[in-house]
Parts: structure tokens; C-alpha cells; sequence
């Protein structure tokens, strides 16, 4: 048997800036010719601008293989530098079976057959025996979003994040040291916005945003309604119907959940009212052109409906037109403000027992609202003789008020954004009790009543929080503010790395699925490597500045910096005598590090890249070292030997990779899609047994494929549940598991690898290219 194929896991095809300038910066400079300096062009300026994301991908004739015996030379020299001028090609002397072919934006990518494989058909050419279940979802979307906390009877927490909708046990079921499990309802195809429980406590109703798909077609928002216990859709609410998203919704109280009242993101905010049983829009109403941010039924009356919003408190009427759809009518009452300041914006409302309503504001203040008849001097837009005005007014916080809850003792609890304080309060609105958050949990965004006297707290920064007024409140969920990039996993614990653009380093716990520890780095963390030892972790900045930090204490124990240009890779050697820095001043810069890697020292610099540096990966032997470039270059380095570029890339074609993560190679080129323009593929992974690759795509979606993927258009296992594009993945080091990073989302998922024949949900619809439709993208 000839030598074993190159190995290797991967990296994110492009850290940040790929994603940001790929699609344009293929100004496509050929390598130098055999026997020039090696030293690289000038950076291209494309590469500086923001990426222009085009809603349809371009049809270039990407993964058009290509059987060549391209060595084009007798002596199996690199036909890409091959004596000659630059970018010329010498006669072709055709050695069949010496390498394949493919094109990314019209650009000839060559790839080298391993001498150990005859012919290409003796490879994998199903999707793996192995499939992926989602295990834990980190994070909650309290950032910029409401209604989306509640406690179902059950005793589980529902709330979302990304496309997922999350029930969460505080306490029992699976999830090891850190408390109780997850279920997951994943029927949405883009990210959802808000949630509504019915009045039985069982039955949800969630509402997603608009998007488009792969091949740039809307994916049009609708809202589910599903059983929370089956986790199973009930019904589909409003599929065309609505525009840009759903912004808020409500089940009726009074006749146990029969309605459903929906306001969409269009400038008008069209509000209607819809039978949920049969899915049928009974009414429907232009409401307002400001923004609205919370709709609800009178638990009393479900003929009335609130809403609220940006310097508005409507009242509204509505009357059914005996059931028959579009029969219905909606009229409107403006509440009057009177004497009052009006509030820039009211986020918030609760219906009181004795049928007044309570609105907090961003002016601090809860209002209390009753019906009146309305003055001449005031009147309401709706013209009638009765309207609602305020009767009672309660400074309550300092800054606005984001959240009201009515506890079952009918008691009120307020929690205000910029005071970050809970208050609860009694008859009159006579404040009894207060707690503060946290501040490095932000700002409450959402409060809900478990069992008992226990409250569960949703932030700004995107956190859960357990406790109760008196004891006080910890974390239960937590989760990144902004885009992640950077992702390693420990290697050899079940612990997991993250950063981002919230300027936070995290570090995971995947058994406890718990936050063991997160720091502030002060400047953008794109990438990261644990070394082998597991004492220390590099991270790679935005800026070209890097650092070691160690991991039980969490100093730092080197700062260092590399030119001027953001870092997309760092990566330690496999015995850890080495790290390489990718940057995207097109260098790699090598450092010697230390036994305990604590100290490192410049080793020297791969120079030769016409483009930034997007994925590296080190032999086996910790010797050589093969890189990506934005331009989607292969090269190959002898580190030890003195940094020098290896021109004859035939040769390194049977060396075996200690990771593979470069996006491109002889051994993944079977991942990438028909009419790809070489950014839809973000990170790529290969498994520790080498026996699957996961791929991280830019249409929201994780793909498993077998190992090696040297097909074309090899068929993959779709998974969805992201609902931005996928910017990194890893295995845990046992294979476990395998982390995905949402990149605007900020979600990170944890999949638990399940292998052939092993119990657990059936997998995913085989995809033979990345495929949006619902079928191919659940793990049901």
C-alpha cells in the first residue's frame, strides 16, 4: 500500500476578513516562478473593503474537476511554478492520474493525488455513517429582542436564539454537573424574534424574520404554533402574509387561546388577528408607522387588544365577523397622555385582575391606565366618547423600563434597563422588595415566574438568570453579544474555546455546559489554539497583536505583535515546540515556544502568500506547514529547515497533517459546491479518527461529510439551526462532539456525534450541495 492521504482539521476559511472581502478580493496574482524571491506582492486593496455580499451566488464553474497529468514537466515539477515567465506553463506532458482540477471564480486550483490512491472511485462516495444531534444550544437572544422568556407547565423555560427555540430544565433530566437539560424545537428556517405561550401552557407560538436562501429567494416569515411536549408543528400561521418579520404576538386569554394577533416588521406594522385552529386570518389593520414592541389580548375581553410602542398606547377593538375569515373589523382608541409627558417609547405592558393596564416607559415611569371618557381638549384620533387615559403615574427606575410581570400573588414586578434593577410592587404601586443585577450581565430584558418564589431574568447581554429577590441571581445561561470567530477545543478535556467581536474570551465547560471562565481582551478576538499541553491558549487579535494567556490563571504570559493587520490563524506545532501566526499582511510569522509554551521567541517568517492568510496546518512531524490564501493559493513550508516555501508541491502530496482545516486540498475538495464564488465555505474540521469532515458554510448551515472528500459534489448530511452564517467548527478531542459557531447570531452549538448504528434521532436528509429546504436542514 502506498503512503497514507493527508490529514488535517480545519479552520475557518477566513476568519473575518475572508467573510468581509473574499467575493471581491480575487484579484488573482499568480505564484512566483520557480527560482524568483518568493516574496509576496503587494497587498491587493479589495481586500480592505467591506465585503459586497451579493444575494445571489455567482454560477462560476467552481468543483469543475478536472483528471489531469498536470506535472507539466518530465520530472513531476509544480506546473504553477514551473520554469518559465510567470504564469506560464511549459508543454504539457500529460501523466494521467497525477492530480485534479478545480475552479473558484474562473481560477484553476491543483490539487496532487496521494501516491496511495489508484483511482478516485476507490473512495468514500456516501454521506458518513455518523450523524450529529443537537445537544446544547449556548446563548440566549435577549440583545435586541422581547417576548422571549416564559416558563411552560411543564416547568421548562422557553426562549430562543438563532433559528432554535429552547426549552430549558433548571433542574433533572441530562446535562451533567451544571443542572438540568435541553430540548429543542427547530422548525424554523431563519432566525426567530419572538415567542407567545398559550393560555394552556403547553401549546407556542414563535415568529421568525424574513431571509433569503441559498440562491438568494426570500424565505418568507410565518409564525409556528407547536406542542411544546411533541415538539411537533400544530400549524403554520401567515406564510405570505407578512413582511420583513414578526414583531410581537399574543394568544388570547378569555376564550382559552381560540385567537392569535400577530404584528409585522412592514412600515405599517399590520396588525390581524388569526383563528388558530384552522390558521385562517380573521382581521387585519394598518396600526402605525412608528415601531411597535409589544401586542397582547385583555385576559378579560379578547375583543380587546393593545399595543405599544414608540410614543404610542393604542386600544384596540376588535370584532370578529362571526369567525368568517377577513370578515373582522379593528378600530382603534389612542390612550391620551393628557398632562403627562409622552414617553419617547413604551416596551412594555401587563393587564391588571381589575382590568387596568400598567405600561413602563423609557422615562422610568410605570403609568397606570384606565378608561375614561376622553376630553375635548385631548381627544383621541379614534374620535369616540370613551378612551383611556392615565390615572396614575409611579417613577420606578432610572432609565427606561424593559420588562413588567404579574406574579400570581398579584403583585407587579418592573425591571429597568439602565438602573438594572427588579422591583417588586404592591396595590398602589407601593415598591415591597428590589434586587440589582449584575452589571456584567447588562441591562433585565425579560422576566418570568417559575415554581414557587424563584424568577427567572433575561439581560441585554444575553444571559439567564436564576434566583429570587432575596438571595439574589446567578447565571444559568450565558452566551457572546456579538459576531464569533475564534473557536479551539481543549486537548484532551471536554472544554472549548470561543471569542469575538464582543471583545470576550470564553472558555466552556461541554460537560457542566457552563461558562468557566470569560475575560475582557479590550480589542476583536478572531482565532485561537489551545497548546498541547492545555497549560496555556494563544488568541489572535484584530490589530496584529497576539497573546498566550495561561488557563488556570488567566494572566497573560506574553503579548506580542505582528505588523498592523488583523490575525486570522494562530496554530500550535503538534509537539508543541511551535506556533504559527497567520496574517493578513500575507506573512505567517513562526515562533519557538517553550516546554510549558509560556515563552515564545521569533523563529523566523513564510513569505510567499499574494494574498492574506486564511488556514494553516502542521504535519504530523511538526515540520511543514500547509496554508490558504484569500486568493486561494495552496502553499506548502519546510519550518524547520528555515521557513522556506516548497515549490515543488507534488512532493508534499503523501505528507500526512497532523489537523486539516485549510479549506483547500486534494483531501476536501469534494466539499465545496457547484457555483461557488470561494467564500461559501467559512471553516472546514476533520475529525481526530479521520473519519468524518464537518463544514461550515455560509448559508447557515453544518455539513458532515466522509474523510477524505475528494470527490465532486460529494453528498453530505445538512444541518440547520443557525441563523447567520456558520463561522467556525471543532471536534472535541475524543470526537464527541463537534462546536459550530453562528457568526452574527452569536450562538454556539454543541452537536453530539452519533455513530453508525447508534441510537439517537434519525439523520439528516443526505444533500448532494448545501440545501436550504426544511427537509435537508433538521435533525429530526
Amino acid at each position: 500500500m502506498g503512503p497514507r492521504p493527508p490529514r488535517g482539521a480545519v479552520k475557518s476559511l477566513v476568519g473575518p476578513s475572508l467573510k468581509e472581502g473574499a467575493a471581491a478580493a480575487v484579484a488573482l496574482v499568480p505564484p512566483a516562478p520557480r527560482g524568483s524571491s518568493g516574496l509576496c506582492s503587494p497587498r491587493s486593496v479589495l481586500t480592505q473593503r467591506p465585503r459586497q455580499k451579493l444575494s445571489r451566488k455567482a454560477a462560476s464553474s467552481a468543483n469543475l474537476l478536472l483528471r489531469s497529468g498536470s506535472t507539466e514537466s518530465r520530472g513531476g515539477k509544480d506546473p504553477l511554478s514551473s520554469p518559465g515567465g510567470p504564469g506560464s506553463r511549459r508543454s504539457n506532458y500529460n501523466l494521467e492520474g497525477i492530480s485534479v482540477k478545480m475552479f473558484l471564480r474562473g481560477r484553476p486550483i491543483t490539487m496532487y493525488i496521494p501516491s496511495g490512491i489508484r483511482s478516485l472511485e476507490e473512495l468514500p462516495s456516501g454521506p458518513p455513517p455518523e450523524t450529529l444531534s443537537l445537544d446544547w444550544v449556548y446563548g440566549y437572544r435577549g440583545r435586541d429582542s422581547r417576548s422571549n422568556l416564559f416558563v411552560l407547565r411543564s416547568g421548562e423555560v422557553v426562549y430562543f436564539i438563532a433559528c432554535v427555540v429552547v426549552l430549558y430544565r433548571p433542574e433533572g433530566g441530562p446535562g451533567g454537573p451544571g443542572g438540568g437539560g435541553q430540548r429543542h424545537y427547530r422548525g424554523h428556517t431563519d432566525c426567530v424574534r419572538c415567542l407567545a405561550v398559550h393560555p394552556d401552557g403547553v401549546r407556542v407560538a414563535s415568529g421568525q424574520t424574513a431571509g433569503v436562501d441559498k440562491d438568494g429567494k426570500p424565505l418568507q416569515p410565518v409564525v409556528h404554533v407547536w406542542d411544546s411536549e411533541t415538539l411537533l408543528k400544530l400549524q403554520e400561521i401567515g406564510l405570505g402574509a407578512f413582511e420583513r418579520g414578526v414583531g410581537a404576538l399574543a394568544f388570547s386569554v378569555a376564550d382559552q387561546g381560540a385567537f392569535l394577533c400577530v404584528v409585522d416588521d412592514s412600515n405599517e406594522h399590520m396588525l390581524s388577528v388569526w383563528d388558530c385552529s384552522r390558521g385562517t386570518k380573521l382581521a387585519e389593520i394598518k396600526s402605525t408607522n412608528d415601531s411597535v414592541l409589544a401586542v397582547g389580548f385583555s385576559p378579560r375581553d379578547s375583543s380587546c387588544i393593545v399595543t405599544s410602542g414608540k410614543s404610542h398606547v393604542h386600544f384596540w377593538n376588535w370584532s370578529g365577523g362571526a369567525g368568517i375569515p377577513g370578515n373582522g373589523t379593528l378600530t382603534r382608541k389612542q390612550g391620551v397622555f393628557g398632562k403627562y409627558k409622552k414617553p419617547k417609547f413604551i416596551p412594555c405592558f401587563v393587564f391588571l385582575p381589575d382590568g387596568d393596564i400598567l405600561t413602563g416607559d423609557s422615562e422610568g415611569n410605570i403609568l397606570t391606565w384606565g378608561r375614561s371618557l376622553s376630553d375635548s381638549r385631548t381627544p383621541g384620533r379614534g374620535g369616540a366618547k370613551e378612551t383611556y387615559g392615565i390615572v396614575a403615574q409611579a417613577h420606578a427606575h432610572e432609565g427606561s423600563i424593559f420588562a413588567l410581570c404579574l406574579r400570581r400573588d398579584g403583585t407587579v414586578l418592573s425591571g429597568g434597563g439602565r438602573d438594572r434593577r427588579l422591583v417588586q410592587w404592591g396595590p398602589g404601586l407601593v415598591a415591597l422588595q428590589e434586587a440589582e443585577i449584575p452589571e456584567h450581565f447588562g441591562a433585565v430584558r425579560a422576566i418570568a415566574e417559575g415554581l414557587g418564589s424563584e424568577l427567572l431574568v433575561g439581560t441585554t447581554k444575553n444571559a439567564l438568570l436564576r434566583g429570587d429577590l432575596a438571595q439574589g441571581f446567578s447565571p444559568v445561561i450565558q452566551g457572546h453579544t456579538d459576531e464569533l470567530w475564534g473557536l479551539c477545543t481543549h486537548p484532551f478535556q471536554n472544554r472549548f474555546l470561543t471569542c469575538g467581536h464582543d471583545r470576550q474570551l470564553c472558555l466552556w465547560d461541554g460537560e457542566g455546559h457552563a461558562l468557566a471562565w470569560s475575560i475582557d481582551l479590550k480589542e476583536t478576538g478572531l482565532c485561537a489554539d489551545f497548546h498541547p499541553s492545555g497549560a496555556v491558549v494563544a488568541v489572535g487579535l484584530n490589530t496584529g497583536r497576539w497573546l498566550v494567556l495561561d488557563t488556570e490563571t488567566r494572566e497573560i504570559v506574553s503579548d506580542i505583535t505582528d505588523g498592523n493587520e488583523q490575525l486570522s490563524v494562530v496554530r500550535y506545532s503538534p509537539d508543541g515546540l511551535y506556533l504559527a501566526i497567520g496574517s493578513h499582511d500575507n506573512m505567517i510569522y513562526i515562533y519557538s515556544v517553550s516546554s510549558d509554551g509560556a515563552k515564545s521567541s521569533r523563529f523566523g517568517r513564510c513569505v510567499g502568500h499574494s494574498s492574506f492568510i486564511t488556514h494553516l496546518d502542521w504535519s504530523k512531524d511538526g515540520s511543514f506547514i500547509m496554508s490558504n490564501s484569500g486568493d486561494y493559493e495552496i502553499l506548502y513550508w519546510d519550518v524547520v529547515g528555515g521557513c522556506k516555501l516548497l515549490r515543488n508541491r507534488y512532493d508534499s502530496r503523501d505528507r500526512e497533517w497532523a489537523t486539516y482545516t485549510c479549506v483547500l486540498g486534494f483531501h476536501v475538495y469534494g466539499v465545496w459546491p457547484d457555483g461557488s464564488d470561494g467564500t461559501d465555505i467559512n471553516s472546514l474540521c476533520r475529525s481526530h479518527n479521520e473519519r468524518v469532515v464537518a463544514v461550515a458554510d455560509d448559508f447557515c448551515k453544518v455539513h458532515l461529510f466522509q474523510y477524505p472528500c475528494a470527490r465532486a459534489k460529494a453528498p453530505s448530511l445538512v444541518y440547520g439551526g443557525h441563523g447567520s452564517h456558520v463561522t467556525s467548527v471543532r471536534f472535541t478531542h475524543d470526537d464527541s462532539h463537534l462546536i459550530s459557531l453562528g457568526g452574527k447570531d452569536a450562538s454556539i452549538f454543541q452537536w453530539r456525534v452519533l455513530g453508525a448504528g447508534g441510537s439517537g434521532p434519525a439523520p439528516a436528509t443526505p444533500s448532494r450541495t448545501p440545501s436550504l429546504s426544511p427537509a435537508s436542514s433538521l435533525d429530526v
